[in-house]
């Protein structure tokens, strides 16, 4: 990174600290972490709360605002945890609430504020709730929680041996199964309801039509809440409500990339009074507790739940998924600052999650994706509205091709994609020992049992894992590692000189030599070579570039820059 230290010269009028403390959010940089495959801290081959509270001053050393913690809550583990059995505990893979709370403190303590996943649309169907529905049978008040529907019949002698509609699940296969298939079909106590799923068969939908399931949520708001945890990231927040009256789609096809093929399951309209109620609440605390949304829809369609009563933030879906194409950077861009013009929220940009193929691939792969994964991470730190790092995007990780027999994501079993070349164990040393220091802790310790060897981890690490270790990026000043320090670091200055502010657009376009160019501000743009040839960047002073520049005032291909304008 080409950093001088003084990032814009002389002051240019310092922002209000306790202004930008109160909309810390509007942007804040967030450090995504999933753990299960952060640190492993008892040595049972799990990434786990105590493994992240060890390795919690490694985040804060980033220089980052805060951490979104995936589900770590009770959940028999089809998904990964995002099949909640108790949306208010701590499940015994990952720790004890004591755990948390211990956690949650230190974060604190070290500049860090914590944002839980909540999954509103569906819970486990080991949840408490849904295997009293099951038990009660039809038309009882337990089943009206989920959509527990009458099947469709092929003929008079087989009672509801059909699902209700035609709906697909996001997993592959039907969105449907039998609520007690072993029930006798022609016998008085036949149970021919179907119950709704729109991801695997284990993740029931919640029926949020009925007025009991938004006061259940409201408390498991008010109980993270009143722990102290500064905010929440809503799972599909998207969904929550069907089309009243569960009719057929218009097309049986599945309901693939965020539900948007099938219009009457997610985007309906009621599902705004879900976000203002949950806004209120969250206004009743001080600090404001924070909602981000993961709202997979067109930005004109997501930008409406970050109205000003709703959700703060929506993350950029349709930018995460981006390759490597000028046009298609400016086109999503665009689209997104009118979003932002028409409902004020700016976005909130990533271009890694657990869900998605990690950018150096999808980027190219090799040394040409690692060049490009650190071009467009410099541009991601540099727009306008909050960034979200995913864990081991900061060391240049490429998506591991998990062997097929190691595969774990129900996406593979069901639809024949996977996602576990995301979700591989972070490597912490280049020493492959102790899983190339994920594992902490020693098997059996939080058990109280004799420690002995560490398990392998739940996901396997391939060979070379070691050469983007942790230890090893944090002495070579040119890693993707320095890298994102610097940026994250400069980025925080750049707020508080008042060069960066929570007003600031973004002017999209792509010159000659596909140079494209997102100015933030008429004093502030990002520029990215994204074609074959070096580019000659607008005038003014370069803060910062992903790699150094060959020659003053030119951009090599696949390198990106920050510019100050005079």
């Amino acid at each position: 990174m080409n950093d001088s230290g003084s990032a814009a010269g002389a002051p240019l009028g310092a922002a209000s600290e306790e202004a930008h403390d109160a909309a810390w959010w509007q942007s804040a940089v967030i450090y995504q972490v999933y753990p299960r495959s952060f640190a492993d801290g008892n040595g049972d081959g799990v990434g786990d709360l105590a493994g992240l509270a060890a390795r919690l001053p490694y985040i804060a050393s980033l220089g980052v605002d805060g951490i979104w913690m995936t589900p770590f809550q009770p959940s028999p583990q089809v998904d990964q945890g995002y099949d909640v059995s108790d949306y208010c505990g701590v499940d015994p893979l990952f720790g004890t609430m004591a755990e948390f709370d211990r956690l949650l403190d230190l974060a604190h303590s070290l500049g860090l504020r914590i944002l839980l996943d909540v999954v509103p649309n569906h819970c486990s169907s080991a949840h408490p709730l849904f295997r009293q529905a099951l038990a009660a049978g039809p038309g009882s008040p337990e089943r009206e929680l989920f959509h527990f529907v009458q099947g469709r019949s092929s003929g008079p002698d087989s009672p509801g041996d059909l699902p209700p509609n035609n709906w697909q699940s996001v997993f592959g296969g039907r969105a449907w199964s039998r609520a007690n298939p072993d029930s006798e079909g022609d016998s008085p106590r036949a149970d021919t309801e179907w119950y709704l799923h729109l991801f695997s068969s284990g993740q029931p939908d919640w029926n949020w039509r009925n007025p009991a399931v938004g006061d259940y949520f409201e408390g498991v708001l008010r109980f993270w809440f009143d722990k102290g945890v500064d905010g929440i990231r809503i799972d599909v927040a998207h969904a929550l409500f069907k089309a009243d009256g569960l009719p057929d789609a218009p097309a049986d096809t599945a309901v693939v990339d965020g539900l948007r093929s099938n219009p009457l399951v997610s985007d309906q309209e009621e599902v705004h009074e879900v976000y203002r109620r949950w806004r209120t609440l969250a206004e009743k605390y001080q600090p404001h507790r924070l909602l981000v949304g993961e709202v997979n829809l067109e930005p004109a369609r997501a930008a409406r739940y970050t109205r000003a009563d709703e959700m703060h933030q929506a993350f950029a879906f349709a930018f995460v998924k981006l390759g490597w194409d000028p046009a298609a950077w400016a086109s999503v861009g665009a689209e997104l600052e009118a979003a932002r013009q028409l409902h004020g929220a700016a976005p909130s940009w990533a271009l890694e999650n657990h869900d998605i193929v990690r950018s150096v691939t999808r980027f190219g792969g090799g040394a040409l994706g690692a060049r490009r994964a650190r071009a467009a991470v410099l541009a991601l730190l540099g727009l306008p509205g909050a960034a979200y790092l995913y864990q081991g995007q900061e060391l240049g990780l490429p998506e591991v091709d998990v062997p097929v027999d190691a595969r774990v994501d129900p996406m593979w079993v069901r639809g024949g994609i996977t996602r576990d070349g995301a979700r591989v164990p972070l490597p912490w040393t280049e020493d492959p020992a102790r899983n190339h220091g994920f594992t902490l802790g020693s098997a059996g310790e939080r058990a109280g049992s004799p420690s002995g060897p560490p398990s392998p981890p739940w996901l396997p690490q391939p060979d070379g894992w070691g050469s983007h270790a942790v230890e090893t990026q944090r002495q070579d000043p040119g890693s993707m590692l320095a890298l994102v320090t610097a940026a994250v670091g400069l980025r925080r200055r750049l707020w508080e000189q008042g060069v960066f502010t929570a007003d600031d657009g973004g002017t999209w376009r792509v010159e000659a030599g596909n140079l494209l160019l997102c100015e933030r501000s008429p004093r502030f743009l990002v520029a990215v070579a994204m074609g074959t040839e070096p580019v000659r960047l607008p005038g003014g002073t370069v803060l910062a570039s992903a790699a150094p520049l060959e020659r003053e005032g030119w951009l090599q291909p696949d390198n990106a820059a920050w510019v100050l304008r005079h």
